[in-house]
């Protein structure tokens, strides 16, 4: 940090296995990318080329080269290794993934409808060659999936070989875990971490007011992704009580 004060919270660092910042990046240039880690290398664990954009971004391997050289984890968006699936392209996708020196990928079932064993296990089959996150959760806003279910799933896909599950939002924040308006469903989220350890747990929380929600419930070191690229300093100043929202989160006593 650039200079010393006290009742700050004590943060992980990279590379780290919880209190991790998911960057969702969904179109940035070689030079953006490049300018990303220059500022927010320290306070990104993960950067995710959201949904499908991947297939239709000029210089992709340069940029994925500039992601390596700073050591940086990237994966495709759900959306894509969906795309690959209902095409009966799942050993493609796996290829591609190998030729763009992709190591983490992720497995949803937002946008298709696959039988839940299945989908464990195409997580168990990548699990063999990389990093597997998945997601739980409908982009659908109309589809509720009940707090019960919500555990099963997560546990099951943990289960094959997942090392963490995202709880799903949309790069919106408005389905999921949230309601239309973006309001936390906090019942739900308070019953999942009654059995799925919270450390497993990367919650997709694109606006500040979830990840506020998420700060003041778990802590500075809570899973957080779908965080846009210019919010990354913001977003760490908030974890350690240095923006507004969080002032007196963990201060002793008011100076």
């Amino acid at each position: 940090m650039n200079f010393n004060l006290t009742q700050i919270p004590e943060r992980t660092v990279r590379p780290r296995t919880h209190g991790l910042t998911m960057v969702m990046d969904k179109g940035l240039s070689v030079q953006e990318a490049k300018n990303l880690m220059d500022v927010g290398l320290p306070h990104v664990d993960i950067v995710k080329l959201g949904f499908g954009t991947a297939f239709v971004t000029p210089n992709l391997k340069e940029k994925l080269e500039v992601y390596s050289s700073y050591g940086m984890p990237v994966y495709f968006g759900g959306t894509l290794f969906e795309a690959f699936l209902i095409r009966n392209q799942f050993e493609d996708y796996i290829n591609v993934c190998k030729e763009f020196g992709v190591s983490y990928m992720e497995v949803s079932d937002g946008s298709i409808t696959i039988p839940h064993a299945e989908k464990c296990g195409y997580i168990e089959k990548l699990s063999r060659h990389g990093v597997v996150l998945s997601e739980v959760g409908s982009k659908d806003a109309a589809h509720i999936i009940p707090p019960y279910k919500w555990i099963e799933l997560m546990r099951a896909e943990l289960s094959a070989g997942a090392q963490y599950v995202i709880a799903e939002a949309r790069e919106a924040g408005n389905v999921g875990i949230y309601r239309g308006s973006g309001e936390v469903r906090e019942g739900l989220v308070q019953e999942i971490l009654t059995q799925i350890p919270e450390e497993k747990i990367l919650w997709e929380a694109p606006q500040k007011a979830q990840q506020l929600y998420f700060l003041e419930l778990i802590g500075c070191n809570v899973n957080l992704g779908n965080i846009a690229p210019h919010e990354v300093i913001a977003l760490e100043a908030m974890r350690i009580g240095l923006r507004g929202d969080t002032f007196e989160l963990y201060l002793n006593k008011k100076v």
